[in-house]
């Protein structure tokens, strides 16, 4: 059969007695290792009895009996017997002779019993095929072999049995000897041990008794000596319960100390000492939240009196001032305004008056004046502060003290919305803010590291950042010079208690400056109104006096001095018109003004004398000009009226000298001084001056304008109309009618004749540029693109009548031709085209002596364009009869080589720039 299939019934007798054989080689294997493993478990036990046997020097069984050998178990001799196999009925010799013509397969049966053995059982498919081969008979000659085999294994098991069984019956033998002599042992050693047991039951019973006597001595000896530690502590906390309930918590905070650091530590085992331990840090916390509401009672309390506090403060450091500062301010006054005014000297018993009575009612409540310890109880602080120092957490309510204070002080430094509206919302917020640092003054110097320096100067220098601050913000909102005052006053007493107590105040009186600078406002906002009210009431024409006593009255308002005037018979009028005496009455009352918010501000003289000079600068310089600016610029003021202004400002800038030497009286301060500032009414009224001069001009150059807009030139016109246009006639003659307005002027003084004709003058001159420079921009103007001859010829008769005007004198004055030389730049541009003198242009150009000198090349390129481009529209034209034309033909390209080289001039001109 084939290796790789199955097997056919046919061979399945010859796989069953090979699959048995395997089983018997298996089986007698199995056998042989059973043996093995039940002499060696029988053999254990035979030794353990042995060895105490050889140990006690009793003789061995081998060594006291004869050798036996008993017989063998029957589960041993079964299992020795071998078993029947197959074929073993047959006899040796027929089982076992085999034909010569199989000897040579004999190797081959060999290696396959050897592979089966080998093999395990799963895997022995593979070995069986390779029995079934082509031979015949080759499965029953592997079955004879393999009978063989089997009988040859079980004769080796059966050899190895044999050989060991006389020792395992040896071995029970002797295990049977020991068992006797160890169960007498067994017995003898319990006996032992139960009477050694009854003879040790009595003394266990009395050890057992000493020892409990002891122990109840030691515990005795133990509990007395540990109440003796505990009776102090207990002793202590009750003292401490007691210490508490009758408020002496300093006292309590020492007990604690002791019991913490020399009591509770002897006896910290016991429960109720860690109830005292855990007691304790709650009885702190307890006297700690006493304390702290107490403090809270007091800030309380310092927030409600600090008003009251600082009032107080207030009329301390007022009481405190000595009279002979204010009183020798005053006398100094005094003499200073006995050479001024009437009205001064009441100003002054005012001011005297005031001060005596204030004084007075000072010491009407000094009596009544209390400190700021009479008006509060500091104990809670100090008590507090006190109470954390022992605990150790001082440094808490340090910070604890010092941000509850810095809330307060942000509460009391927040102004109420309205305060600027009445003095008493001020002296209110001032009398808190010094009520405030009064209690921390005094915190300061009666406690120790509370309140620090440091800590006070920053805190002073944040609130004093607010309050100027707020005074700032509120004092803008002022505008009546008054109130400014009283506020001036309070901040100059506040500055001086909270100085008297050490906190700087430089700040304050620098902030003092600012509400000076605010105070100046409101009082130039009110003389603003006053300057414009006199303005209007004003008809700007000579004060006529027509006796002595209504002439002193003017000079007794106004310094007046004209010897040339004084030798003037009556009537007569002064040359300025009635507001300028007022304004300088005005400026006086100002000064006045002025100096009553310089009192009492801990300056000098000089001092004084330069604010209030600096404030009538202000009051010149800005004010005063700024309504004379706004009075020039009104539309109802003409020309006469102008003239007027710069005649008053020419005396007001007079009598500046009179006001320094006012000023100089007030303060007692020489005007030689070299730090004595000077007042700025020149500038001011020159400029004033000029601003009316340069009104006057501009209402001319605005007539001028008015007229050059109604000019109506053809500028294609063929030929001129022989006569200068309409427009420009009018316009003459308008100039003609203003300048002998001006020369038409009272002149009764020779002050007033000069100005009226330089104004004159300056008006005639700026009028004759104005025209001439209309009249070029006319010609050079963007939007006309071409120019005929015959609109230059027009042109040129206008101009020809300007200088005809120039040339008649309109005003007196001039100095030969002056006022045609206004004319001059149009003039050589006009004659230039007109001649048509280009080569004489090009070759003398740039050269002092040129006949077109004032000719830019630029300007007559432009027009000479516009010129060619009208030429060549008047070709256009006449097309039929421009070739025989070659005059216009040879003048066009004249014209066409005078720009190249016109535009070369430009062009070199722009790059030497």
């Amino acid at each position: 059969m084939p290796r790789g299939r199955g097997f056919s019934p046919s061979s399945l007798g010859t796989a069953l007695p090979l699959a048995r054989a395997a089983g018997y080689r298996r089986a007698g294997a199995n056998r042989a290792g059973a043996a093995r493993r039940d002499l060696l478990l029988l053999s254990r036990p035979l030794l353990s009895l042995l060895t105490p046997a050889r140990a006690t020097g009793r003789p061995s069984v081998q060594e006291n009996h004869p050798r036996r050998l008993p017989r063998p178990p029957a589960r041993l001799c079964g299992r020795l017997r071998p078993r029947s196999l197959p074929g073993a009925s047959r006899s040796g010799t027929a089982a076992w002779s085999l034909p010569s013509k199989m000897a040579e397969s004999l190797p081959e049966h060999d290696r396959i019993l050897q592979e089966i053995e080998s093999t395990d059982t799963a895997c022995v498919g593979p070995t069986l095929r390779s029995v079934y081969d082509d031979q015949p008979n080759a499965h029953q000659r592997f079955m004879e072999k393999l009978d063989a085999c089997i009988r040859n294994h079980d004769r080796e098991i059966e050899k190895m049995c044999n050989f060991h069984h006389q020792g395992f019956v040896d071995a029970i033998t002797e295990l049977l000897k020991v068992r006797a002599d160890a169960e007498k042992l067994k017995v003898q050693v319990t006996d032992t041990n139960r009477r050694l047991q009854d003879a040790g039951k009595e003394v266990i019973a009395q050890t057992e008794e000493i020892i409990r006597c002891r122990v109840q001595q030691q515990n005795i000896t133990t509990v007395v000596e540990k109440l003796q530690l505990c009776l102090p502590v207990l002793e202590m906390y009750s003292k401490l319960k007691e210490q508490m309930n009758v408020k002496r918590y300093y006292s309590a905070l020492k007990t604690m100390e002791q019991l913490e650091n020399l009591y509770l530590p002897r006896v910290s085992q016991y429960r109720f000492c860690q109830i005292m331990i855990e007691n304790l840090p709650k009885l702190r916390e307890e006297i700690k939240e006493i304390s702290m509401s107490d403090l809270k009672d007091f800030l309380e309390s310092i927030r409600k009196h600090s008003d009251k506090i600082g009032e107080t403060a207030m009329k301390q450091a007022q009481q405190q001032k000595t009279f002979s500062a204010p009183l020798q301010k005053q006398n100094n006054v005094n003499c200073g305004r006995n050479m001024c005014l009437g009205r001064s000297r009441i100003l002054e018993s005012k001011n005297e008056i005031t001060l005596k009575r204030t004084f007075e009612e000072d010491d009407e409540h000094e009596e009544e004046v209390l400190t700021a310890q009479d008006l509060v109880d500091f104990s809670p602080v100090y008590r507090c502060l006190h109470i954390y120092s022992v605990l150790g957490d001082g440094e808490i309510f340090e910070n604890y003290y010092r941000k509850q204070r810095r809330k307060q002080a942000r509460l009391v430094l927040q102004p109420q919305s309205s305060m600027h509206e009445t003095v008493e919302g001020y002296r209110r917020y001032f009398s808190q803010i010094v009520g405030f640092f009064v209690v921390e003054d005094h915190i300061l110097h009666v406690t120790q590291g509370l309140v620090t320096r440091t800590y006070t100067d920053e805190l002073w220098n944040m609130a004093l950042s607010k309050i100027i601050a707020v005074l700032r913000t509120h004092s803008s909102y002022c505008s009546d010079p008054d109130l400014v005052l009283e506020l001036k006053n309070l901040i100059v007493v506040f500055a001086d208690t909270l100085q008297g107590y050490g906190f700087p105040v430089n700040r304050l009186f620098d902030l003092l400056f600012e509400i000076r600078d605010q105070y100046n406002e409101t009082l130039l906002k009110k003389w603003s109104g006053l300057f414009r009210d006199i303005f209007e009431a004003d008809n700007y024409s000579p004060i006529p006096v027509g006796n002595e006593e209504e002439y002193k009255t003017v000079i007794s308002k106004f310094p007046f001095q004209d010897p040339e005037f004084d030798k003037q018979s009556f009537p007569k009028k002064l040359p300025m018109s009635q507001s300028v005496p007022q304004i300088y009455i005005q400026v006086k009352e100002f000064i006045y003004a002025s100096l009553k918010f310089s009192e009492s501000l801990h300056r000098s003289s000089t001092e004084i004398d330069d604010m209030l000079r600096k404030s009538t600068n202000l009051l010149l310089t800005r004010t005063l000009s700024s309504c004379l600016q706004n009075l020039i610029k009104k539309p109802h003021i003409g020309l006469t009226e102008l003239v007027q202004i710069i005649i008053n400002t020419t005396h007001l800038e007079q009598a500046c000298k009179y006001l320094e030497d006012f000023i100089s009286n007030i303060t007692n301060i020489s005007q030689v001084t070299v730090h004595t500032a000077r007042l700025y009414g020149l500038s001011t009224f020159k400029d004033a001056r000029h601003a009316a001069e340069g009104e006057i001009y501009t209402k001319l150059n605005q007539k001028i304008d008015e007229f050059i807009q109604i000019a109506d030139y053809d500028w294609t016109m063929s030929e001129s109309d022989g006569r200068a246009s309409g427009y420009l006639m009018d316009l003459i003659n308008f100039l003609r009618s203003t300048f002998q307005v001006f020369t038409h002027l009272p002149n009764n003084n020779n002050d007033h004749a000069a100005m009226s004709g330089k104004v004159a003058q300056t008006a005639c001159m700026s009028a004759c540029q104005h025209l001439s420079t209309s009249l070029m921009q006319m010609l050079l103007d963007s939007e006309l693109k071409q120019i005929s001859m015959g609109a230059i010829q027009q042109f040129n008769l206008d101009v020809i009548q300007c200088e005809l005007f120039a040339s008649s004198e309109p005003v007196p004055g001039f100095q030969g031709d002056t006022l045609q030389l206004a004319f001059i730049d149009l003039r050589q541009l006009l004659d230039l085209f007109m001649v048509w003198d280009w080569s004489t242009y090009l070759a003398d150009y740039g050269q002092a002596t040129s006949k077109y000198l004032r000719v830019n090349p630029s300007t007559a390129l432009t027009l000479l364009e516009k010129v060619h481009r009208g030429m060549k529209d008047s070709s256009k034209k006449n097309n039929i009869f421009a070739q025989f034309r070659k005059n216009d033909r040879d003048k066009q390209k004249l014209i066409e080589t005078v720009v190249k080289q016109l535009r070369s001039l430009v062009n070199g001109m722009s790059q030497h720039i």
